[in-house]
């Protein structure tokens, strides 16, 4: 079946699922959208160039900088893990895109997004829906649950084009602090969340001298790649993830290496899964924390930002774990707001909470096990910009937590 066969076959206004993040395939999806009047497009993360014009709905639950500000942006809130069932039960795809290696030996391999790719490729396929796959010959060819049975493709559309890579990430003092702070809470043997950004690696860079890591996580990069040259990583325990994003040098690394597992959604952001990891260590972030040790991490003054990602899912799964620890890691004072991140009261949906402490550069403020008052308190002494300390004080004992 060619493209136009295949698109004339969908019903009117289709969902189409595509890759999302760092991995969308901007040729097929432009030929796509040439050839559909409407359709309901989604993508997790989505960049910028987005078809984004009357006709098309971005769906998403995770909202990306190419949807953020969109008209016609259809924010689905969900938790990471979920969105699978989603997929099966309330929004059923007509259609997915992959991006793929060339097929070798009767299948193709998904590369650096598994995510929630194989959930909507089956639930399309139930409906009798059509599954797309744009072939790069620079793809990795990953293993685990980014293998594909061609025989599930409907239609292969050849576009080779470089993968998009990250630039290097610059870790000023405040994020070398907190990653410290965290480092020092990881001992030898743990099983890591590793995202990416100034705080994951400051933290992953503060465990060069540990060993016998292992990592379960939605998605790693670089600083993973830096553990395993060293030598920290458990060498007998696979890298399991959902997807990956990083330097020219992590996609070869990944490329035909049968260590890295990659799996899909609902097992790697599956509490239940993620609680079994020995010494399960998740570490996020947040826009505000309030003294109730509420975290905002999706939106700003009401509006979407983001979404509620994997991070509702990890810090429940490593609070249920063995040793298992939940961070939430962000600067005292947000640089670009100008105001302090540790809040008397989020007036923002909440996205997570009761993790175990919040960290910052002024320090660690431990929450799990600790009634309000003294919660409040650590977050107050601990991690709250100093400046702001005295009228935290007098906003907690209007909250009745003085």
């Amino acid at each position: 079946m060619d493209l136009a066969r295949a698109l004339a076959a969908l019903p009117d206004d289709p969902r189409v699922v595509v890759s999302g993040n760092h991995a969308i395939p901007w040729h097929t999806l432009g030929l796509l959208d040439a050839g559909l009047d409407r359709y309901r497009l989604w993508v997790l993360n989505g960049q910028p160039g987005l078809p984004d014009r009357e006709g098309v709905t971005l769906e998403t639950s995770f909202v990306g900088p190419g949807v953020r500000r969109s008209p016609r942006l259809s924010y689905v809130p969900s938790r990471l893990s979920m969105v699978p069932t989603l997929f099966g039960r309330q929004l059923p795809p007509d259609a997915v895109v992959l991006h793929t290696t060339r097929p070798r030996h009767g299948r193709v391999s998904l590369g650096v997004e598994v995510n929630v790719l194989p959930a909507a490729l089956e639930a399309a396929k139930r409906r009798g829906g059509i599954v797309i796959a744009q072939v790069n010959d620079r793809m990795p060819w990953t293993y685990g649950d980014a293998l594909v049975d061609l025989d599930l493709v409907d239609v292969l559309v050849e576009a080779d084009a470089a993968l998009p890579t990250a630039p290097v990430t610059t870790i000023d003092d405040a994020s070398a602090r907190i990653g410290e702070l965290v480092a020092e809470r990881v001992a030898d043997g743990s099983t890591l969340q590793a995202g990416i950004g100034a705080v994951p690696d400051a933290t992953l860079q503060g465990l060069r001298d540990r060993s016998g890591l292992r990592v379960w996580t939605e998605m790693f990069s670089d600083s993973i790649l830096g553990l395993e040259k060293i030598g920290a990583l458990d060498r007998n325990v696979p890298i399991t993830a959902s997807f990956l994003f990083g330097s020219p040098e992590l996609l070869a690394w990944a490329d035909g290496n049968e260590r890295i597992q990659m799996a899909r959604t609902e097992v790697t952001n599956s509490p239940a899964l993620i609680s079994r990891n020995p010494a399960m260590v998740s570490v996020n972030t947040a826009l505000q924390v309030d003294l109730f040790a509420q975290a905002n991490a999706s939106r700003i003054n009401a509006r979407i930002h983001s979404g509620f990602g994997g991070q509702t899912d990890f810090i429940v799964g490593a609070m249920h774990a063995a040793g298992g620890q939940a961070f939430i890691a962000l600067r005292s004072w947000h640089p670009k707001a100008d105001c302090s991140t540790i809040v008397p009261l989020v007036d923002e949906p909440v996205t997570s909470f009761q993790m175990t402490a919040v960290v910052t550069e002024q320090g660690v403020a431990e929450i799990a096990g600790h009634d309000q008052r003294e919660q409040a308190r650590q977050l107050i002494e601990h991690a709250a910009h100093p400046s702001m300390r005295a009228e935290l004080r007098e906003e907690a004992v209007a909250l009745g937590l003085g």
